[in-house]
Protein backbone atom coordinates (compact mmCIF):
# COMPACT_ATOMS: atom_id res chain seq x y z
CA UNK A 1 0.00 0.00 0.00
CA UNK A 2 1.45 3.39 -0.95
CA UNK A 3 2.35 5.72 1.93
CA UNK A 4 -0.34 8.26 1.06
CA UNK A 5 -3.08 5.62 1.21
CA UNK A 6 -1.68 4.30 4.48
CA UNK A 7 -1.73 7.85 5.93
CA UNK A 8 -5.36 8.32 4.89
CA UNK A 9 -6.35 5.12 6.69
CA UNK A 10 -4.28 5.86 9.80
CA UNK A 11 -5.12 9.53 10.30
CA UNK A 12 -8.73 9.76 9.25
CA UNK A 13 -11.31 11.27 11.60
CA UNK A 14 -14.19 9.75 9.61
CA UNK A 15 -12.80 6.24 9.73
CA UNK A 16 -11.88 6.58 13.41
CA UNK A 17 -15.37 7.83 14.32
CA UNK A 18 -17.18 5.10 12.38
CA UNK A 19 -14.89 2.41 13.80
CA UNK A 20 -15.50 3.71 17.30
CA UNK A 21 -19.28 3.99 17.08
CA UNK A 22 -20.21 1.31 14.51
CA UNK A 23 -17.42 -1.29 14.62
CA UNK A 24 -19.89 -4.17 14.23
CA UNK A 25 -21.36 -2.59 11.08
CA UNK A 26 -18.10 -1.65 9.36
CA UNK A 27 -17.17 -4.47 6.99
CA UNK A 28 -13.94 -2.93 5.68
CA UNK A 29 -12.31 0.29 4.56
CA UNK A 30 -10.00 1.10 1.68
CA UNK A 31 -8.48 4.03 -0.16
CA UNK A 32 -8.66 4.49 -3.92
CA UNK A 33 -7.19 7.59 -5.56
CA UNK A 34 -6.87 9.29 -2.19
CA UNK A 35 -10.56 8.82 -1.36
CA UNK A 36 -11.74 6.75 1.58
CA UNK A 37 -14.36 4.06 0.99
CA UNK A 38 -16.29 2.49 3.85
CA UNK A 39 -18.10 -0.81 3.33
CA UNK A 40 -20.97 -1.10 5.78
CA UNK A 41 -23.77 -3.53 6.51
CA UNK A 42 -26.97 -2.49 4.77
CA UNK A 43 -28.95 -2.88 8.00
CA UNK A 44 -27.00 0.06 9.44
CA UNK A 45 -27.16 2.43 6.47
CA UNK A 46 -29.77 4.84 7.86
CA UNK A 47 -28.06 5.11 11.25
CA UNK A 48 -24.51 5.49 9.91
CA UNK A 49 -25.49 7.99 7.23
CA UNK A 50 -27.36 10.11 9.80
CA UNK A 51 -24.26 10.02 11.99
CA UNK A 52 -22.00 11.05 9.10
CA UNK A 53 -24.26 14.00 8.31
CA UNK A 54 -25.11 15.18 11.83
CA UNK A 55 -21.87 14.66 13.77
CA UNK A 56 -20.25 18.11 13.97
CA UNK A 57 -16.73 16.67 13.70
CA UNK A 58 -17.62 15.03 10.37
CA UNK A 59 -20.43 17.14 8.84
CA UNK A 60 -21.01 15.31 5.56
CA UNK A 61 -23.65 17.82 4.55
CA UNK A 62 -23.70 17.05 0.84
CA UNK A 63 -24.80 13.88 -0.91
CA UNK A 64 -23.42 13.96 -4.45
CA UNK A 65 -24.85 10.69 -5.72
CA UNK A 66 -26.55 7.40 -4.92
CA UNK A 67 -26.06 4.61 -7.42
CA UNK A 68 -25.86 0.86 -7.67
CA UNK A 69 -23.09 -1.41 -8.93
CA UNK A 70 -24.12 -4.77 -10.40
CA UNK A 71 -21.40 -7.35 -9.78
CA UNK A 72 -22.99 -10.15 -11.84
CA UNK A 73 -20.24 -10.42 -14.45
CA UNK A 74 -17.53 -10.22 -11.78
CA UNK A 75 -19.42 -12.93 -9.85
CA UNK A 76 -19.68 -10.74 -6.76
CA UNK A 77 -21.65 -12.01 -3.82
CA UNK A 78 -23.82 -10.28 -2.89
CA UNK A 79 -24.55 -9.15 -6.42
CA UNK A 80 -25.36 -5.49 -5.80
CA UNK A 81 -23.70 -2.63 -3.93
CA UNK A 82 -25.51 0.61 -3.20
CA UNK A 83 -22.90 3.38 -3.42
CA UNK A 84 -23.16 6.81 -1.78
CA UNK A 85 -20.80 9.70 -2.54
CA UNK A 86 -20.64 12.23 0.30
CA UNK A 87 -18.87 15.52 0.83
CA UNK A 88 -18.21 17.63 3.88
CA UNK A 89 -18.12 21.22 2.67
CA UNK A 90 -16.99 22.40 6.10
CA UNK A 91 -13.92 20.14 6.22
CA UNK A 92 -13.43 19.71 2.46
CA UNK A 93 -13.56 15.91 2.66
CA UNK A 94 -15.01 13.33 0.34
CA UNK A 95 -16.25 9.89 1.30
CA UNK A 96 -17.60 6.89 -0.56
CA UNK A 97 -19.87 4.50 1.32
CA UNK A 98 -20.81 1.09 -0.10
CA UNK A 99 -23.45 -1.28 1.23
CA UNK A 100 -23.77 -4.80 -0.22
CA UNK A 101 -27.32 -5.84 -1.16
CA UNK A 102 -28.21 -9.44 -2.11
CA UNK A 103 -30.21 -10.12 -5.26
CA UNK A 104 -32.80 -12.24 -3.45
CA UNK A 105 -33.54 -9.48 -0.90
CA UNK A 106 -32.90 -6.37 -2.95
CA UNK A 107 -33.74 -3.64 -0.44
CA UNK A 108 -32.07 -1.05 1.73
CA UNK A 109 -33.23 1.87 3.89
CA UNK A 110 -33.75 5.25 2.27
CA UNK A 111 -31.61 8.26 3.12
CA UNK A 112 -33.97 10.69 1.39
CA UNK A 113 -34.99 12.14 4.76
CA UNK A 114 -31.35 13.21 5.27
CA UNK A 115 -30.52 14.68 1.85
CA UNK A 116 -33.06 15.90 -0.70
CA UNK A 117 -30.92 14.72 -3.61
CA UNK A 118 -31.45 11.12 -2.47
CA UNK A 119 -35.13 11.37 -3.42
CA UNK A 120 -34.48 11.33 -7.18
CA UNK A 121 -31.23 9.34 -7.06
CA UNK A 122 -32.90 6.51 -5.15
CA UNK A 123 -35.83 6.53 -7.55
CA UNK A 124 -33.45 6.22 -10.48
CA UNK A 125 -31.50 3.41 -8.78
CA UNK A 126 -34.78 1.62 -8.07
CA UNK A 127 -35.93 2.01 -11.67
CA UNK A 128 -32.67 0.97 -13.31
CA UNK A 129 -31.50 -1.79 -10.92
CA UNK A 130 -34.55 -2.87 -8.92
CA UNK A 131 -33.19 -1.97 -5.49
CA UNK A 132 -36.07 -0.98 -3.20
CA UNK A 133 -35.34 1.91 -0.84
CA UNK A 134 -37.49 1.17 2.18
CA UNK A 135 -39.18 4.19 3.72
CA UNK A 136 -38.91 6.28 0.55
CA UNK A 137 -41.99 8.49 0.27
CA UNK A 138 -42.45 8.22 -3.51
CA UNK A 139 -40.58 5.26 -4.99
CA UNK A 140 -41.84 5.15 -8.57
CA UNK A 141 -40.32 5.18 -12.02
CA UNK A 142 -38.91 8.41 -13.49
CA UNK A 143 -37.74 7.52 -17.00
CA UNK A 144 -39.71 4.46 -18.12
CA UNK A 145 -43.48 3.89 -18.25
CA UNK A 146 -45.17 2.72 -15.05
CA UNK A 147 -46.05 -0.52 -16.87
CA UNK A 148 -42.36 -1.31 -17.49
CA UNK A 149 -41.33 -4.19 -15.22
CA UNK A 150 -37.65 -4.67 -16.08
CA UNK A 151 -34.45 -3.11 -14.77
CA UNK A 152 -32.42 -1.97 -17.80
CA UNK A 153 -29.03 -1.36 -16.14
CA UNK A 154 -28.75 -4.85 -14.68
CA UNK A 155 -25.97 -6.81 -16.36
CA UNK A 156 -28.35 -9.62 -17.36
CA UNK A 157 -30.66 -7.26 -19.27
CA UNK A 158 -30.25 -7.64 -23.07
CA UNK A 159 -28.47 -4.77 -24.83
CA UNK A 160 -31.24 -4.49 -27.40
CA UNK A 161 -33.94 -4.72 -24.73
CA UNK A 162 -36.78 -7.21 -24.55
CA UNK A 163 -38.94 -5.71 -27.30
CA UNK A 164 -40.42 -2.95 -25.17
CA UNK A 165 -39.34 -0.30 -27.68
CA UNK A 166 -41.50 -1.93 -30.33
CA UNK A 167 -44.69 -1.56 -28.31
CA UNK A 168 -45.04 1.25 -25.80
CA UNK A 169 -48.04 0.69 -23.58
CA UNK A 170 -50.02 3.75 -22.55
CA UNK A 171 -49.83 4.71 -18.86
CA UNK A 172 -52.24 2.74 -16.68
CA UNK A 173 -52.46 -0.27 -19.03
Amino acid sequence: MPNNEKNILENNPTLDAVKSKFSESLLKSEVFRNELTLYIKRESVAEIMAFLKNDSALAYDMLNDVTVVDGLIMEKNPRFQVVYHLRSTQYNRRLRVKAPVPENDCKIATVSHLWKLADWAEREAYEMYGVTFEGHSDLRRLLTPASFTNFPLRKDYPLRGKGERDVILPEGS
